[in-house]
Protein backbone atom coordinates (compact mmCIF):
# COMPACT_ATOMS: atom_id res chain seq x y z
CA UNK A 1 0.00 0.00 0.00
CA UNK A 2 1.17 3.66 -0.94
CA UNK A 3 0.61 6.43 1.16
CA UNK A 4 -0.97 9.61 -0.31
CA UNK A 5 -1.81 13.42 0.84
CA UNK A 6 -4.17 16.07 0.11
CA UNK A 7 -3.42 19.69 0.70
CA UNK A 8 -5.73 22.56 -0.31
CA UNK A 9 -2.84 25.06 -1.75
CA UNK A 10 -3.21 28.45 -1.77
CA UNK A 11 -5.49 28.50 1.07
CA UNK A 12 -6.40 30.78 3.68
CA UNK A 13 -9.02 28.01 5.57
CA UNK A 14 -9.56 24.21 5.45
CA UNK A 15 -11.53 23.83 2.15
CA UNK A 16 -10.56 26.54 0.18
CA UNK A 17 -7.85 26.91 -2.80
CA UNK A 18 -6.79 24.12 -4.74
CA UNK A 19 -6.85 20.41 -4.18
CA UNK A 20 -3.40 18.98 -4.50
CA UNK A 21 -2.82 14.69 -4.21
CA UNK A 22 0.42 14.13 -3.20
CA UNK A 23 2.41 10.66 -2.86
CA UNK A 24 5.23 10.87 -0.95
CA UNK A 25 6.98 7.66 -2.29
CA UNK A 26 6.02 6.75 -5.42
CA UNK A 27 8.57 4.83 -6.36
CA UNK A 28 6.45 2.24 -4.94
CA UNK A 29 4.14 2.21 -8.07
CA UNK A 30 4.61 1.22 -11.13
CA UNK A 31 4.39 3.60 -13.99
CA UNK A 32 1.57 2.68 -16.08
CA UNK A 33 -0.36 3.66 -12.90
CA UNK A 34 0.68 6.87 -12.99
CA UNK A 35 -1.88 8.46 -15.06
CA UNK A 36 -4.70 5.87 -14.14
CA UNK A 37 -3.91 7.37 -10.39
CA UNK A 38 -4.33 11.15 -11.63
CA UNK A 39 -7.72 10.38 -13.17
CA UNK A 40 -8.82 8.73 -10.03
CA UNK A 41 -8.15 11.74 -7.47
CA UNK A 42 -8.98 13.97 -10.61
CA UNK A 43 -8.10 17.22 -9.10
CA UNK A 44 -6.15 19.60 -11.69
CA UNK A 45 -3.04 17.88 -10.39
CA UNK A 46 -1.42 14.97 -8.61
CA UNK A 47 2.31 14.86 -7.75
CA UNK A 48 4.44 11.82 -7.48
CA UNK A 49 7.79 12.23 -5.93
CA UNK A 50 10.58 10.48 -6.14
CA UNK A 51 14.20 10.16 -4.94
CA UNK A 52 16.47 12.73 -6.71
CA UNK A 53 18.46 11.92 -9.32
CA UNK A 54 21.23 14.31 -8.48
CA UNK A 55 22.16 13.77 -4.49
CA UNK A 56 22.63 17.47 -3.85
CA UNK A 57 18.77 18.16 -4.40
CA UNK A 58 15.69 17.31 -2.41
CA UNK A 59 13.45 15.62 -4.87
CA UNK A 60 12.08 14.74 -8.46
CA UNK A 61 8.98 15.66 -8.71
CA UNK A 62 6.50 14.70 -11.82
CA UNK A 63 3.32 16.31 -12.32
CA UNK A 64 -0.18 14.65 -13.94
CA UNK A 65 -3.13 16.35 -14.73
CA UNK A 66 -5.98 13.78 -14.97
CA UNK A 67 -5.10 13.39 -19.18
CA UNK A 68 -1.46 14.29 -18.91
CA UNK A 69 2.12 14.61 -17.86
CA UNK A 70 2.93 18.45 -17.92
CA UNK A 71 6.44 19.55 -16.60
CA UNK A 72 5.64 21.96 -14.16
CA UNK A 73 2.65 23.38 -12.56
CA UNK A 74 2.74 26.29 -9.85
CA UNK A 75 0.28 24.61 -6.88
CA UNK A 76 1.64 21.43 -7.26
CA UNK A 77 5.25 23.05 -6.54
CA UNK A 78 3.91 24.85 -3.53
CA UNK A 79 1.72 21.92 -1.59
CA UNK A 80 4.66 19.31 -2.39
CA UNK A 81 7.28 21.63 -0.81
CA UNK A 82 5.16 21.70 1.98
CA UNK A 83 5.05 17.92 2.27
CA UNK A 84 8.63 17.41 1.90
CA UNK A 85 9.29 19.94 4.76
CA UNK A 86 6.34 18.61 7.47
CA UNK A 87 8.32 15.36 6.18
CA UNK A 88 11.59 16.41 7.68
CA UNK A 89 13.22 18.27 4.61
CA UNK A 90 14.11 21.88 3.85
CA UNK A 91 12.98 24.37 4.54
CA UNK A 92 15.69 25.54 1.64
CA UNK A 93 14.98 22.75 -1.41
CA UNK A 94 15.32 21.93 -4.39
CA UNK A 95 12.96 20.31 -6.67
CA UNK A 96 13.47 18.54 -9.98
CA UNK A 97 11.18 19.16 -12.19
CA UNK A 98 10.19 18.38 -16.07
CA UNK A 99 11.78 22.55 -16.78
CA UNK A 100 14.75 21.55 -14.57
CA UNK A 101 15.43 22.48 -11.04
CA UNK A 102 13.75 24.77 -9.52
CA UNK A 103 14.85 26.21 -5.92
CA UNK A 104 11.93 26.42 -3.25
CA UNK A 105 11.37 27.29 0.61
CA UNK A 106 9.01 26.49 2.60
CA UNK A 107 8.58 26.43 6.18
CA UNK A 108 4.95 26.76 8.97
CA UNK A 109 2.15 25.50 6.10
CA UNK A 110 3.73 27.69 3.54
CA UNK A 111 5.98 27.73 0.55
CA UNK A 112 7.39 29.98 -2.27
CA UNK A 113 9.65 29.16 -5.52
CA UNK A 114 11.57 30.89 -8.26
CA UNK A 115 11.52 30.03 -11.70
CA UNK A 116 14.04 31.91 -14.06
CA UNK A 117 12.58 30.17 -17.09
CA UNK A 118 12.05 32.92 -19.81
CA UNK A 119 8.88 34.22 -20.71
CA UNK A 120 7.57 32.78 -24.34
CA UNK A 121 5.15 34.81 -25.90
CA UNK A 122 3.71 32.10 -28.22
CA UNK A 123 0.73 33.58 -30.16
CA UNK A 124 -1.92 36.38 -30.08
CA UNK A 125 -4.62 34.69 -30.25
CA UNK A 126 -8.05 36.53 -32.18
CA UNK A 127 -9.88 38.53 -29.30
CA UNK A 128 -13.32 37.05 -31.08
CA UNK A 129 -12.04 33.51 -30.70
CA UNK A 130 -11.04 34.41 -26.85
CA UNK A 131 -14.28 36.03 -26.35
CA UNK A 132 -15.99 32.75 -27.81
CA UNK A 133 -14.00 31.21 -25.56
CA UNK A 134 -15.12 32.57 -22.11
CA UNK A 135 -18.74 33.16 -23.26
CA UNK A 136 -18.53 36.87 -23.49
CA UNK A 137 -19.06 39.89 -25.23
CA UNK A 138 -16.18 40.94 -27.66
CA UNK A 139 -16.21 44.66 -26.07
CA UNK A 140 -15.58 42.97 -22.31
CA UNK A 141 -12.13 41.78 -24.06
CA UNK A 142 -9.28 44.74 -23.29
CA UNK A 143 -7.75 45.16 -26.70
CA UNK A 144 -5.89 48.21 -25.70
CA UNK A 145 -3.28 47.83 -23.27
CA UNK A 146 -2.74 44.30 -23.16
CA UNK A 147 -5.01 42.30 -25.60
CA UNK A 148 -4.94 38.78 -25.39
CA UNK A 149 -1.62 37.01 -25.44
CA UNK A 150 -0.93 33.22 -25.46
CA UNK A 151 2.34 33.07 -22.46
CA UNK A 152 4.50 30.49 -21.09
CA UNK A 153 7.23 30.07 -18.19
CA UNK A 154 6.78 26.15 -18.53
CA UNK A 155 3.05 25.96 -19.44
CA UNK A 156 1.42 28.03 -22.55
CA UNK A 157 -1.86 29.60 -20.83
CA UNK A 158 -4.19 32.70 -23.52
CA UNK A 159 -4.01 35.57 -20.83
CA UNK A 160 -6.40 37.65 -21.06
CA UNK A 161 -7.32 41.39 -19.26
CA UNK A 162 -11.21 41.97 -18.73
CA UNK A 163 -12.93 44.89 -18.32
CA UNK A 164 -14.00 44.38 -14.79
CA UNK A 165 -15.05 42.48 -12.06
CA UNK A 166 -18.21 42.06 -13.15
CA UNK A 167 -17.13 40.22 -16.65
CA UNK A 168 -14.80 37.64 -14.68
CA UNK A 169 -17.85 36.72 -13.16
CA UNK A 170 -19.95 36.58 -16.24
CA UNK A 171 -18.05 34.10 -18.33
CA UNK A 172 -19.54 31.00 -19.00
CA UNK A 173 -16.98 28.62 -21.11
CA UNK A 174 -17.61 27.46 -24.91
CA UNK A 175 -16.44 23.81 -25.35
CA UNK A 176 -16.93 24.61 -29.25
CA UNK A 177 -14.84 27.87 -29.30
CA UNK A 178 -12.06 25.86 -26.84
CA UNK A 179 -11.97 22.95 -29.47
CA UNK A 180 -11.53 25.62 -32.38
CA UNK A 181 -8.97 27.25 -30.35
CA UNK A 182 -7.35 23.93 -29.51
CA UNK A 183 -7.24 23.48 -33.09
CA UNK A 184 -6.07 26.47 -33.94
CA UNK A 185 -2.71 26.55 -31.78
CA UNK A 186 -1.98 22.86 -31.43
CA UNK A 187 0.30 22.42 -28.72
CA UNK A 188 -1.03 25.19 -26.41
CA UNK A 189 -2.47 23.14 -23.47
CA UNK A 190 -5.41 22.47 -24.87
CA UNK A 191 -6.35 26.61 -25.15
CA UNK A 192 -6.28 27.10 -21.32
CA UNK A 193 -7.71 30.67 -21.02
CA UNK A 194 -6.82 33.03 -18.14
CA UNK A 195 -9.03 35.98 -17.32
CA UNK A 196 -7.82 38.59 -15.59
CA UNK A 197 -8.72 41.90 -14.01
CA UNK A 198 -6.20 44.50 -12.31
CA UNK A 199 -6.59 46.89 -10.08
CA UNK A 200 -3.34 48.36 -9.59
CA UNK A 201 -1.37 45.63 -7.38
CA UNK A 202 -4.86 43.29 -6.76
CA UNK A 203 -5.68 41.29 -9.13
CA UNK A 204 -8.91 38.40 -9.51
CA UNK A 205 -8.62 36.10 -12.00
CA UNK A 206 -10.02 33.02 -13.60
CA UNK A 207 -8.86 29.66 -15.08
CA UNK A 208 -10.25 27.51 -17.29
CA UNK A 209 -8.89 24.27 -19.36
CA UNK A 210 -12.17 21.87 -20.12
CA UNK A 211 -10.64 20.17 -22.71
CA UNK A 212 -8.43 18.78 -19.99
CA UNK A 213 -10.82 17.87 -17.56
CA UNK A 214 -10.29 20.88 -15.72
CA UNK A 215 -13.65 23.18 -16.36
CA UNK A 216 -12.65 25.42 -13.99
CA UNK A 217 -9.19 25.94 -11.70
CA UNK A 218 -9.51 27.68 -8.35
CA UNK A 219 -5.49 28.29 -8.13
CA UNK A 220 -3.15 28.17 -11.50
CA UNK A 221 0.25 29.09 -9.81
CA UNK A 222 1.86 28.55 -13.44
CA UNK A 223 -0.61 30.39 -15.16
CA UNK A 224 -0.31 33.57 -12.44
CA UNK A 225 4.07 33.23 -13.10
CA UNK A 226 3.51 33.73 -16.51
CA UNK A 227 1.08 36.68 -15.99
CA UNK A 228 3.69 38.38 -13.45
CA UNK A 229 6.34 37.64 -16.24
CA UNK A 230 4.46 38.98 -19.05
CA UNK A 231 3.64 42.07 -16.75
CA UNK A 232 7.07 42.58 -15.68
CA UNK A 233 8.07 43.25 -19.18
CA UNK A 234 7.29 46.74 -18.40
CA UNK A 235 6.61 47.36 -14.88
CA UNK A 236 9.77 46.17 -12.82
CA UNK A 237 9.65 45.52 -10.15
CA UNK A 238 6.41 43.93 -10.15
CA UNK A 239 4.63 42.87 -7.03
CA UNK A 240 0.64 41.24 -6.96
CA UNK A 241 -2.22 39.55 -4.92
CA UNK A 242 -3.76 37.49 -6.96
CA UNK A 243 -7.03 36.57 -6.00
CA UNK A 244 -8.67 33.22 -7.68
CA UNK A 245 -11.20 30.65 -7.01
CA UNK A 246 -14.00 33.02 -5.87
CA UNK A 247 -16.56 31.99 -8.07
CA UNK A 248 -16.35 28.51 -7.88
CA UNK A 249 -16.71 28.96 -3.72
CA UNK A 250 -12.82 27.76 -2.85
CA UNK A 251 -11.09 31.40 -2.82
CA UNK A 252 -7.16 31.56 -3.28
CA UNK A 253 -4.92 33.68 -2.69
CA UNK A 254 -1.14 34.10 -4.37
CA UNK A 255 1.61 36.30 -3.93
CA UNK A 256 3.72 37.10 -7.20
CA UNK A 257 7.08 38.94 -7.67
CA UNK A 258 8.68 39.57 -10.99
CA UNK A 259 12.11 41.68 -11.83
CA UNK A 260 12.05 40.70 -15.34
CA UNK A 261 14.55 38.29 -15.02
CA UNK A 262 12.72 35.87 -12.38
CA UNK A 263 9.41 35.37 -10.85
CA UNK A 264 8.89 33.83 -7.45
CA UNK A 265 5.09 32.43 -6.78
CA UNK A 266 4.35 32.25 -2.76
CA UNK A 267 1.03 30.65 -1.34
CA UNK A 268 -0.01 28.53 2.07
CA UNK A 269 -0.91 24.68 1.70
CA UNK A 270 -3.22 22.66 4.02
CA UNK A 271 -2.82 19.13 4.54
CA UNK A 272 -6.42 17.83 4.66
CA UNK A 273 -6.59 14.13 4.42
CA UNK A 274 -4.13 11.08 4.00
CA UNK A 275 -4.46 7.54 3.33
CA UNK A 276 -3.58 4.90 1.28
CA UNK A 277 -3.23 3.73 -2.33
CA UNK A 278 -4.30 -0.03 -1.94
CA UNK A 279 -2.36 -1.28 -5.29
Amino acid sequence: MTRYLVYDVFAEAPFEGNQLAVIPAADTLPEAALQQVAREFNFSETTFVYPPEDPAHSARVRIFTPTMEVPFAGHPTIGTAVALVEAGLGPEMVLELGIGPLPAHAAQGAARFTTAAPLEVLAYPEPALVARALGLPGDRIVTTRNPPVMASVGLPFTLTELADRAALSACRPDTAAFEAGRDAYPGALDFAQYAYVRDGAAVHARMFAPLDQIPEDPATGSAAAALAAYLAQDERPLRLSLRQGEDMGRPSLIGLEADGRSVTVSGGARRIMEGRLLL
